[in-house]
């Protein structure tokens, strides 16, 4: 998908646990968390063999790898209730900024791909969140490397302005 204000996104399939549900029986505010850490392992992580992944997936993942990926910020507003549904939900990614050694990922939380095919899907939260790249032994930010850039470069968009922010 192209947006004018945003170029081109990546659509990660992110489907629903019964365990993300409150009593209210729509996803919990701190399960939404879990849902937008899920998209970026998925749009991050290099693959195993035999899996599929985003070309954006390009990161090292696993003690191993001598790189840790710190969430330094995170943002959300919830502009409607995400109820439960079998179909996964359509989380759709950019890049707000590339910095040094951070990248600011930007979401829209929306209904399952099947509803824009329809053209009534629905955006249940924007987000932001704030990844530093640093090196596991000293904890020190590591630079974005080339390879990572070229991948990413592609996704940057505008960043989200939030409208309720004072």
């Amino acid at each position: 998908m192209t947006d004018v204000t945003t170029g081109v996104r990546l659509h990660i399939p992110i489907p629903l646990r019964w365990g993300d549900l409150d009593a209210f029986n729509h996803v919990n505010n701190t399960a939404m968390l879990k849902l937008l850490e899920e998209a970026r392992v998925r749009a991050f992580w290099k693959p195993d063999v035999g899996e599929t992944a985003p070309p954006t997936a390009v990161l090292d993942s696993g003690l191993l790898s001598g790189v840790l990926t710190l969430i330094a910020r995170q943002e959300i507003e919830y502009l409607a209730p995400v109820p439960y549904q079998r179909h996964p939900l359509d989380v759709q990614m950019w890049f707000g900024k590339l910095g040094g050694s951070s990248i600011e990922v930007c979401y829209e939380v929306c209904s399952p791909q099947e509803t824009a095919e329809q053209g009534r899907q629905i955006v249940y939260a924007r987000a932001t969140t704030v990844v530093v790249k640093a090196d596991a032994a000293t904890g020190r930010p590591l630079r974005l490397s080339a390879e990572e850039r070229s991948a990413w470069a592609p996704f940057t968009g505008e960043p989200i302005l939030y409208a309720h922010r004072r």
